[in-house]
């Protein structure tokens, strides 16, 4: 998933924050390294902590419970919490797609929690996969055959039964490759998914997805895949109700005044959507609407920070996830930091020479001062995946060694500057981009004889401007979509739709293909081995990895804990019965 705001997530210059981060960062750094690469479900998998949130079809949902709660910022009390029905939250202002087969950022992904659900949903604590719309799953004696049963009370929101037929239908139109879904290369790892996308086969039933029954879906892989069900968790991996399948658009035009919200299986369904905000009802035709406890929900869309803090200063928001006035909030007991699964990285084009060439973009790394490029962040990062267990150490980039690059590009035939083509760096208008960007421009052009110019695209055009070709160096923040390093490695796959660096390797692909015929610590091994590949060969400069801010009171909400995806099914959220006052610890 890619943050929708750099800025938030890769610098924030807010000193007590930062100090808030220093002092928690060993609590958060062991719980990534428990968090590790594993991701086989167990039928009843759910940690202590989070029984009370296990699905259940018949026990009514129990939103009391004691924790205790540090409150050590806290300034003022907000006003109390007066519809305990209904829950307000605060998202940067943003474009948001419906169609979940073209989205990619991370505040659409925390969104789809509410309506669509897939055969498998994330626990909330421990990120693992808990079964959601299937209600039990099979795996062949060769580990490639998974065959999933669809629970017999899930239906769309329309009251239509949930069928397997509508999961095979909605992953095969994702694959259609007029579509160019972002996630589509996720699928690669089913039969016949990759000939499907490209366009070199053109029959379906190739593809290994089948609904020989009502609620029997057969998925066939090319190799065996213990991660398969976190990446199932994945909103990619949604059912499509019949009606929406051909639909052009899902998002309503503007001033359309007969849209209507489309027909989806979460715990939630659409009402109405704005530009400034979507409201969303219970839906009480969900399998497991026992366990949702708000009848009404709604997400406001702030134009800038101080309108976020203001949304919480006076109570109406309980929730804000974007940007947040930090300095202006009266009630700081809410501010919660936590490490993520994310990267946050420059990448330098490989479809043009002479950056094609990875002497070249070798050299490029090489020449640059990293220790200065990284100063001023908590967590500087010199590889693209974060250390996290059981996966390899990789040698990342810290190295600078002038005479190595000039060998380089020497080799690469490239001495004379008045032929150097113009190297166009693209930034965001943040003051930390600037600050990296000169930092860059000025090592390539003293050290390299480049010729380089700097432009600056505005944040709402920035994402989408990567994917154009009149640039060859940007930048991007990754969240990982699942608990696996390949969440991070296949966005640099040949046909890969994420691939904006257009990178094209032989030996990278070979080394992901190898990974596929692989299991357990082998596996994690061959893909570090690929990671230290594209990190060698100058594709990916990465800078630091990056943490998450939320603005929470987890004294008086239940269901929100931080983890590495930072994504909290709106599901298991509800008010505690009871807030202890600031400064006083509940004992059970």
């Amino acid at each position: 998933m890619k943050a929708r705001n750099v800025v938030k997530c890769v610098y924030l210059g807010y000193t007590g924050y930062m100090l808030y981060f220093r002092k928690n960062i060993s609590i958060f750094f062991c719980f990534l390294v428990i968090f590790g690469c594993t991701s086989q479900p167990v039928q009843e998998q759910i940690p202590p902590q989070a029984q009370e949130m296990a699905p259940a079809e018949e026990e009514p949902h129990s939103s009391g419970e004691n924790n205790d709660t540090e409150n050590n910022n806290f300034v003022e009390m907000r006003p109390p919490v007066l519809d305990r029905d209904e829950l307000t939250v605060a998202f940067s202002k943003g474009h948001v797609e419906l169609d979940f087969r073209m989205s990619y950022l991370a505040s659409e992904a925390q969104i789809f929690t509410a309506i669509y659900e897939g055969l498998f949903s994330y626990n909330p604590v421990s990120l693992e996969p808990v079964l959601a719309a299937a209600e039990k799953w099979e795996l062949s004696e060769d580990k490639k055959q998974w065959t999933f049963t669809i629970r017999q009370r899930a239906r769309f929101d329309n009251g239509d039964p949930l069928r397997a037929e509508d999961f095979r239908a909605a992953w095969l139109s994702l694959l259609e490759p007029e579509r160019e879904s972002p996630y589509s290369s996720l699928f690669d790892i089913i039969e016949g998914a990759r000939d499907f996308r490209s366009g070199t086969e053109k029959d379906p039933e190739k593809v290994g997805i089948f609904a020989p029954e009502e609620k029997i879906l057969i998925v066939k892989l090319n190799s065996p895949a213990s991660f398969f069900p976190a990446m199932l968790c994945h909103h990619s991996f949604s059912p499509i109700h019949p009606s929406m399948l051909k639909k052009k658009s899902w998002n309503p035009d503007k001033g359309d005044k007969n849209w209507t919200p489309p027909v989806s299986n979460g715990p939630f369904r659409i009402d109405t959507m704005a530009e400034d905000s979507i409201i969303f009802f219970k839906n009480n035709l969900y399998w497991d609407r026992r366990n949702v406890s708000f009848n009404k929900l709604t997400i406001k869309f702030t134009e800038t920070a101080q309108d976020a803090s203001e949304l919480w200063n006076s109570g109406e928001a309980r929730w804000i996830s974007g940007d947040v006035n930090l300095e202006t909030l009266t009630d700081r007991s809410g501010i919660q930091v936590n490490i993520m699964f994310a990267t946050h990285y420059y990448f330098i084009r490989c479809n043009a020479k002479p950056w094609n060439d990875f002497r070249v973009r070798r050299a490029m790394s090489l020449v640059l001062p990293w220790e200065e490029i990284r100063r001023g962040y908590t967590l500087p990062a010199e590889t693209l995946i974060f250390p996290i267990a059981g996966y390899p150490k990789v040698d990342g980039l810290t190295e600078t060694n002038y005479e190595e690059a000039q060998r380089l590009m020497k080799e690469a035939g490239l001495t004379d500057r008045d032929k150097m083509p113009e190297l166009v760096i693209r930034l965001t208008p943040s003051r930390d981009a600037a600050r990296i960007g000169g930092i860059m421009a000025s090592a390539w052009k003293e050290n390299l004889m480049l010729n380089v110019r700097v432009e600056v695209i505005p944040f709402e055009r920035y994402f989408q401007s990567m994917k154009e070709s009149n640039y060859h160096i940007g930048s991007s923040t990754w969240i990982g979509d699942f608990a696996d390093p390949y969440t991070f490695l296949q966005i640099w796959r040949r046909d890969s739709n994420l691939n904006d660096a257009q990178f094209d390797d032989a030996d990278y692909e070979a080394l992901i293909e190898k990974s596929m015929m692989e299991e357990g610590n082998v596996r994690l091994a061959t893909l570090a081995n690929a990671e230290k590949l594209l990190l060698d060969r100058g594709a990916v400069l990465p800078i630091s990895y990056s943490p998450a801010l939320n603005i929470i009171d987890t004294g008086e909400m239940s269901g929100w804990y931080p983890n590495a995806l930072d994504i909290h099914p709106f599901k298991y959220l509800s008010f505690k019965d009871f807030r202890p006052l600031p400064g006083v610890a509940m004992i059970n």
